[in-house]
């Protein structure tokens, strides 16, 4: 076993998909989201307001080069932009959870927590914004990844069990 790294977009169920997983699995599951709120003791959104985004890359990328050296045998759920550390190929094998702009603003809305989860996402605040990012990180997500799940109209356990498959098959 080794590292499973879940990259994609904003949105597209990378910490729902983790959850399932470690349900399904001998993983343990961490964020990297979640590492920087706990170095930072703030929300992302905090930390993008009060440092900006240029520090918050920087909190990735010290997060990326732990992660190499000291994460084993775990399922990483990263942010939207992690996908760009150098050493993420290092950290283990990367998993693209893909889906089409639109229905990932549709999953979302479709949320019982919709507001919160918009809320959380600064660079989901303005949608052709958004959409614009989401043209330009696409193709990076494409080219860096081992495995491609589409997770449009699955659920999570779907998700999981495909992963959990092509990971097997992968190494």
């Amino acid at each position: 076993m080794k590292n499973i790294v879940l990259i994609g977009f904003m949105g597209v169920g990378k910490g729902s998909v983790a959850r399932e997983v470690i349900k399904h699995s001998d993983y343990i599951a961490i964020d990297t989201d979640d590492i920087i709120e706990s170095m930072e003791n703030k929300k992302i959104k905090q930390v993008f307001e009060d440092d900006g985004e240029v520090y918050f890359r920087k909190l990735e990328k010290d997060v990326s080069l732990w992660l190499e050296r000291s994460v084993k045998d775990t399922l990483i759920s990263t942010g939207g932009g992690f996908y760009k550390v150098k050493n993420l190929k290092k950290i283990g094998t990367i998993v693209l959870l893909d889906s089409p702009f639109d229905a990932i603003i549709k999953r979302i809305k479709a949320h019982p927590n919709a507001e919160k989860k918009l809320k959380k996402r600064p660079l989901l605040s303005d949608l052709k914004k958004a959409k614009e990012l989401y043209k330009q990180r696409r193709p990076e997500y494409l080219a860096l990844a081992d495995i491609v799940v589409d997770v449009t109209d699955k659920n999570a356990l779907e998700c999981t069990k495909e992963i959990l498959k092509k990971v097997k098959q992968h190494v």
